[in-house]
């Protein structure tokens, strides 16, 4: 049977950083809400309470049973569950005289404890919260403090408790995830068994156990996480999976036709389907970026559910959804609000009539990748960039017409074919470009035009949940910015995005 390891959120920014560490030492993990936990605790090896914005002196402090893991399980209390354990188990949190936040070194770290092994004093750390630990809890003992937090990691005599007040799943902590690999191997003795073949294995038998003989049907998108999962439903039902591939209007420059080619030769069942049109007119007129993703789905969803039909006997619908997105569906606070309406987490419309299967909804995007590659899916499909679901719908700001669509397809194509053309591809994990909704002055020759204006997005990053602009070479956004101009008429402007995630979004609508 597979270790695993329960990470009970309490509401915490990081709490997906606990899973991808974790992860990271090829052990299986699940988050759940602290106030939503699994119904059998005691299947889990070990448990990990990530930190939250609350305090615990507070009335809305985030409560939780302590009687199913409490000397029965190790457990982990990371920044908030470290206080929560000390402040109602005899010991006492109180507000620090200033917010405790940012990097810190260990200024004590107590000698021959395991849990600290091959971390030494002087080790960086990261901290972010405003109350502190002044009275380890009843049967605490001092592991580690830094020079302004005396109790920065403690243990409970008698249990496989462990408390600290730093965050290790954090890049700032440098042996965070040396931390965490003392926690779980040497003192919880999990085996590493979370591998992308163990996945694979596992994940293909389950789908042929409950698919059974009957039909299933995917929509396919081009990009990773749906090729990943056609090709994992494929070897465990075969010909039983039949594929569908929409051009909504809004692909890249000659996308339909080269994801066509590219399925071709993978013995994948794949029907393209052109309802370009369809999408254009159903979006003409409409500006309001939540309308547009609205529209995008529906019709989607309108097409899928016209072409499906053409296949007699479909039982189940395959999504290619990832665990981040499940993850926000079953957040702290309830189903998340900040969800993409165009994405279908754990439900379809009524009249589809359809079961679900989604065999990557237990993978972040990096998983997926090394699991495309152990099942030998070419790199270039694997190497491709993230792509929207609503695709160049959400570039074009304002409303939505084939001639501006064309424009940003041309501009999108010189931009893309440059990074990888100069090798800068590879070295970014998302690019695009984006159409403005204003028109500027340029001189062209000896005449003066009045036209629109691209901006140029590129950012390095994981999963998406955070990124970082990237420092494209001069040089290269210089040829860019001139080809463009040259070559895409009604282009006179080109500009570079040089946000950051938070606070800005990778995509700008």
């Amino acid at each position: 049977m597979q270790d695993k390891v329960l990470i009970l959120d309490f509401g915490s920014q990081y709490t997906q950083l606990i899973a991808r560490r974790v992860r990271e030492l090829f052990i299986y993990c699940e988050i759940h809400p602290f106030n939503n936990p699994p119904k059998s605790i005691e299947e889990f090896n070990a448990v990990i309470f990530s930190g939250s914005p609350y305090s615990v002196r507070s009335e809305e402090a985030p409560h939780f049973d302590l009687s199913s893991i409490r000397g029965k399980l190790p457990l982990l209390a990371v920044c908030y569950g470290a206080q929560y354990l000390a402040h109602f188990s005899g010991g006492s949190v109180n507000p620090s005289n200033t917010r405790e936040y940012g990097r810190a070194n260990l200024s004590f770290v107590q000698s021959e404890e395991t849990f600290f092994d091959d971390i030494s004093k002087g080790s960086q750390v990261w901290m972010s919260h405003s109350d502190t630990i002044d009275q380890l809890p009843d049967r605490g003992l001092l592991l580690a403090s830094t020079e302004d937090v005396k109790n920065a990691a403690y243990c409970i005599e008698g249990e496989t408790t462990f408390g600290i007040q730093f965050h290790p799943e954090v890049y700032h902590t440098k042996d965070g995830k040396k931390l965490l690999e003392n926690f779980l191997i040497k003192i919880a003795g999990i085996e590493q068994n979370w591998t992308p073949d163990s996945f694979v294995e596992m994940t293909v038998k389950e789908i042929a156990d409950i698919v059974g003989d009957e039909k299933v049907i995917l929509g396919l998108s081009g990009g990773v996480d749906s090729t990943v999962a056609a090709v994992l439903l494929h070897k465990a039902i075969g010909k039983q999976l039949h594929c569908i591939f929409v051009n909504n209007g809004l692909l890249r420059k000659n996308e339909f036709e080269s994801v066509l080619n590219q399925y071709e030769g993978m013995g994948l069942n794949v029907k393209g389907v052109d309802a370009s049109d369809q999408f254009l007119k159903a979006l003409k007129g409409e500006t309001d970026p939540e309308k547009k993703r609205k529209i995008i789905g529906n019709t989607f969803i309108d097409v899928f559910n016209y072409e499906s039909k053409k296949t007699p006997g479909v039982s189940w619908l395959a999504q290619g959804t990832i665990y981040p997105d499940v993850i926000e569906s079953i957040s702290v606070n309830g189903p998340s609000a900040t969800i993409k309406s165009h994405h279908n987490v754990g439900g379809l419309p009524d009249y589809m009539k359809l079961k679900l299967v989604e065999p990557l909804k237990m993978l972040f995007k990096d998983e997926v990748r090394r699991v495309g590659s152990s099942i030998a899916i070419d790199p270039g499909l694997l190497g491709r960039h993230p792509f929207p679901g609503p695709g160049l719908g959400i570039r074009i700001l304002g409303d939505i017409t084939t001639e501006k669509v064309q424009m940003l397809q041309e501009v999108d194509a010189i931009f893309i074919n440059g990074l990888k053309s100069w090798d800068l591809y590879d070295q970014v994990w998302q690019a695009g470009a984006i159409l403005l909704p204003v028109n500027s002055v340029g001189v062209m020759g000896d005449e003066r035009t009045y036209e629109k204006c691209v901006a140029l997005r590129a950012v390095q990053s994981t999963d998406g949940m955070t990124a970082d602009w990237v420092d494209l070479p001069y040089a290269f956004l210089q040829k860019i910015s001139n080809e463009i101009i040259n070559k895409v008429k009604g282009v006179n402007r080109v500009v570079y995005d040089i946000s950051s995630k938070p606070p800005a979004t990778i995509e700008w609508e």
